[in-house]
C-alpha cells in the first residue's frame, strides 16, 4: 500500500535531500576583504574575490543516494521488514551527508578570516529534517509490522 503515511514521510525526505543539492549549505564572510566563501552540494568556492575553489561532489552524491533509496523504499512496502532495513540504511547516508557538510564547512572556515565565524544556510538543516522524517517513517514502518504480527496471532 503506497498510501500509507511512512510514504508521505519518504517522500518528503526525499524532495528535502534532493534540495541539498540546489540550496547553499554554508557561508562566509569577511567584512575586512569584502571575500565571500560558498559552500554548495558541488563546492566550495569564493563568489566574490579570487581563491581556489574545492569540489565538494561527495555531498551531492551522498544527497542524491540517499532520496534513491528513500524513493526505492517506498516501493517496498510489501516486504516491511526490508523496508526497515533499507530505512536504517538510509539514515547512515543522512548522517554521512551531515558528516560531509560539517568537514567541507570546517575547510571553508581556514579560507578566510578565523575570527569571524561562517553561518550555516537552508542545505545544512534540510538533513536534519530528513533524518528526523527517516525515523518517523521508521517508526510507522515497526507499528505496521507489528499490527500484522498481532493479526497473525489471532487466526
Amino acid at each position: 500500500m503506497i498510501q500509507r503515511i511512512q510514504s508521505v514521510f519518504l517522500l518528503l525526505l526525499a524532495l528535502a535531500m534532493l534540495s541539498v543539492v540546489f540550496l547553499p549549505i554554508w557561508s562566509k564572510t569577511d567584512p575586512l576583504s569584502n571575500q565571500e566563501v560558498v559552500l554548495t552540494a558541488t563546492k566550495l568556492a569564493f563568489t566574490k574575490g579570487q581563491g581556489p575553489t574545492t569540489n565538494t561532489w561527495p555531498i551531492a552524491a551522498l544527497a542524491v543516494a540517499a532520496a534513491a533509496v528513500a524513493v526505492f523504499e517506498i516501493f517496498q512496502f510489501r516486504n516491511r521488514i526490508r523496508q526497515h532495513q533499507i530505512g536504517v540504511f538510509n539514515l547512515l547516508l543522512i548522517m554521512s551527508t551531515i558528516g560531509a557538510g560539517f568537514y567541507y564547512s570546517s575547510i571553508g572556515e581556514r579560507l578566510l578570516n578565523i575570527k569571524v565565524p561562517g553561518t550555516f544556510e537552508a542545505g545544512f538543516y534540510l538533513p536534519t529534517l530528513a533524518l528526523l522524517l527517516n525515523v518517523l517513517a521508521n517508526r510507522f514502518i515497526r507499528r505496521d509490522e507489528k499490527l500484522v504480527r498481532s493479526m497473525d496471532r489471532l487466526r
